[in-house]
């Protein structure tokens, strides 16, 4: 059976493994709406309403972008950190893929003291400057510029508070998820078994563990976010 919403096909998303649950012993009771049944102790997820929830997300976010809205996505699980980052390349949106920083939505105007930490290496990096300098303080600011790519790089265009985060991992990234609710900006996130759908605003249930499904998610995001910016064109 295939059904389609922003060309989501539940056996594609079979294939990808996003029905898979924790353990049925790990689960929280505000996702028995979205579990369809358990084998040999694993929950099973309902993947027609999986595809519903996905679909409302994709609707938002290209909805959001064609306003000229501004988003970021985080994912900073070991499965998923290089699927954001080379999906946001096509997303042209902002990504935390190493740590989430306290108070970056939260307090907005210490984040950007940070960012400015960029401009002076990097401009001296573009204009060949590091090659005049002595090895060892070109050496330091290479490592300098390398540390502020890994956890700033990201973020490094941002040039004001965001309008929503999409979130990969809830359990992982709840800093991030209650510094959002904190500052009332919109969330997605996908929700596994043992996950609280009301700590988000949009919530996918879904197997957050599954690097294909991230990669996946990222792909309908990605066709989301396109569909957005080709609508703002037209407005």
């Amino acid at each position: 059976m295939k059904q389609k919403y922003w060309n989501i096909n539940l056996e594609e998303m079979m294939e990808a493994g996003i029905h898979f649950g924790h353990q049925a012993a790990k689960w929280n009771l505000k996702m028995k709406p979205y579990i369809f049944t358990e084998r040999r102790g694993i929950h099973i997820l309902n993947v027609t309403k999986t595809a519903r929830f996905l679909s409302e997300a994709c609707d938002f976010v290209a909805n959001a972008v064609s306003k000229g809205k501004q988003f970021l996505i985080v994912g900073t699980k070991y499965q998923a950190a290089d699927l954001v980052a080379s999906a946001v390349l096509k997303a042209r949106c902002h990504y935390v893929n190493q740590k989430w920083l306290g108070g970056m939505s939260t307090n907005w105007s210490t984040i950007e003291k940070r960012l400015r930490k960029f401009e002076d290496p990097q401009t001296k990096k573009n204009m060949g400057a590091l090659d005049e300098l002595p090895k060892k303080e070109a050496a330091n600011l290479e490592r300098q510029l390398a540390q502020l790519q890994k956890y700033l790089g990201g973020i490094r265009y941002m040039t004001n508070l965001l309008d929503i985060v999409t979130i990969v991992d809830q359990q992982k990234e709840l800093t991030a998820i209650r510094e959002c609710i904190n500052s009332n900006i919109p969330t997605i996130c996908l929700v596994d078994i043992d996950c609280d759908l009301d700590l988000t605003d949009i919530s996918i249930p879904a197997n957050d563990d599954a690097r294909a499904l991230t990669r996946w998610v990222s792909d309908k995001s990605t066709s989301a976010t396109e569909e957005g910016r080709c609508n703002s064109t037209k407005i």
